[in-house]
């Protein structure tokens, strides 16, 4: 096989990426050729995605990819985070800016929409983690409060969807991104009608499904240096999870989990089918597409905690602190003193996600953190017991022992919390490799051009060209009582408004 190259823009909740792989017979090379800041912007009392902004970061991208690979790519692709959307008028314009899912118009969205359908029902027919920013959610809440922007829509795009329809012109929904909305049916695999008439939202305005690895279609949009009609739009997995799961360099064992580990931690495996059973549901988790069947997982948030908190301490100090700092203040700090439970609703979007975490440790009955290096420490330690806890209801959910842990994502790089986590969980984690997302949409885009025959193809080529790091769980050091302890907490927890 002669080598091709792909460009793969992976675009996160606080940061965008477009890296050109380069696929050979035996191996994949990933370079970063450009990456830029994606931050909300706040107008009206309403918080916003700039999408313009995005959109010319990457058609940046596509220019530089095309003159870095002399003119040869084979593929463009675009993955992004879930639930968030544009809308578009019947002419194709764009209505309005894409709100944030963190934006609080969403607030009481959720618990309206179950106190009419049921959550039971709702996990029933979408087999999806209720969460208050899911798509249905955000869409019943600006019907409830007479948004004009969706009187006038004609169709609704996801956020990867709709950057590939700025650059190709096809309204197309890929299967991954669909299937964080929660009004997608995993198992025909289609939209599930009924729900979204049933809540007096446009069903009318959703475009047709295609797996990824769709070819949507050639580059229309102009840009310079690249010949127009030259370059192929390929749907990838285009939610970032997805893409991130389909490069885990898992071979065919058994019992192997993931975590996504960044702004988010998405944690769980690969099944055939969706699991949507009063088990799942209990332990709220998800299934979504992937490039594999279903990706059986859960949502627990991530290192969003202490990005919080680290913005904080910049307002406060006018300096950065660095990660490499944090995590040498951390590994200082008496261990396993003190505890949150990272899924509390306070730390959704707290004004100051470090007064939040002091609250938190007060009303659990736990004194709280002082030093920065203890603030590292509480939010380290409770995603590893978060994790361990995940372990367990994963277990009871499969039916499957989990033999190891695989860290891909941004947050593999944070070693402290990798071996926390191993040491929590009992099993061993394997962390790498860091640019998952974008190794997987490039791996879907290989396998639509021929370039790479089947996923497990693909993910051998991962193990072969990445390095990855092992971490075995040690004995002892009071991981067992500090589980105990955690589940106490988590619950005390649950009183804090």
């Amino acid at each position: 096989m002669t080598e091709k190259y792909f460009l793969a823009v992976d675009i996160g909740a606080s940061s965008g990426r477009a890296a050109l792989g380069r696929v050979t017979e035996d191996r994949l090379e990933l370079r970063e050729l450009h990456r830029f800041p994606n931050l909300p912007v706040e107008v009206g009392g309403v918080l916003y995605w700039d999408v313009l902004g995005i959109f010319r970061e990457v058609c940046e991208g596509i220019r530089l990819g095309w003159q870095e690979s002399g003119g040869a790519l084979a593929g463009v692709g675009i993955d992004t985070w879930g639930v968030d959307f544009g809308l578009l008028d019947d002419r194709g314009r764009l209505v309005g800016n894409p709100a944030h899912y963190r934006d609080r118009r969403n607030q009481g969205a959720m618990e309206a929409v179950c106190a009419r359908l049921g959550a039971e029902r709702l996990f029933n027919a979408t087999g999806l983690q209720l969460m208050p920013f899911n798509t249905l959610f955000q869409l019943y809440a600006m019907k409830e409060q007479g948004w004009t922007e969706l009187e006038r829509a004609s169709t609704l795009l996801m956020m990867p969807d709709l950057l590939a329809y700025f650059l190709c012109g096809r309204k197309a929904s890929e299967f991954t991104i669909a299937s964080t909305t929660q009004f997608l049916d995993p198992r025909a695999k289609n939209w599930a009608w009924g729900l979204l008439e049933e809540l007096g939202l446009p069903g009318r305005i959703l475009p047709e499904i295609v797996p990824p690895g769709t070819v949507l279609g050639p580059l229309t949009r102009r840009i310079p240096g690249v010949p127009e009609g030259a370059l192929p739009v390929i749907a990838p997995a285009a939610h970032d999870t997805g893409s991130a799961v389909a490069a885990v360099p898992a071979g065919r064992e058994r019992g192997w989990a993931v975590i996504s580990s960044g702004t988010w931690s998405i944690m769980g495996t690969e099944a055939k089918d969706p699991v949507i059973t009063p088990t799942a549901r209990r332990h709220n988790f998800t299934n979504e597409g992937g490039v594999n069947g279903t990706r059986f997982m859960k949502n627990i948030m991530g290192m969003w905690l202490l990005q919080e908190c680290r913005r904080m301490w910049a307002l406060r100090d006018g300096r950065e602190t660095g990660y490499d700092e944090l995590q040498a203040e951390a590994g200082k700090a008496v261990p396993l003193a003190r505890f949150i439970d990272p899924d509390h609703p306070s730390f959704m979007l707290p004004d100051d996600m470090t007064t939040a975490i002091k609250t938190f440790c007060e009303h659990t009955g736990q004194t709280a953190p002082r030093t920065r290096g203890e603030f590292a420490r509480c939010v380290l330690e409770s995603l590893a017991l978060k994790y361990a806890v995940t372990v367990r209801q994963l277990e009871e959910c499969s039916g499957e022992r989990i033999e190891v842990v695989h860290v891909v994502g941004g947050g593999s790089q944070d070693r402290l919390l990798n071996q926390l986590a191993a040491d929590a969980m009992g099993v061993p984690v394997i962390a790498g490799p860091v640019e998952a997302t974008a190794i997987g949409n490039l791996l879907a885009q290989a396998m639509a051009a021929g370039a790479v025959e089947s996923l497990a193809a693909g993910r051998a080529l991962v193990a072969a060209s990445f390095q990855t790091e092992r971490h075995e769980p040690r004995p002892g050091a009071g991981w067992e009582e500090a589980r105990r302890r955690f589940d106490e907490i988590i619950e005390r927890g649950k009183t804090l408004s």
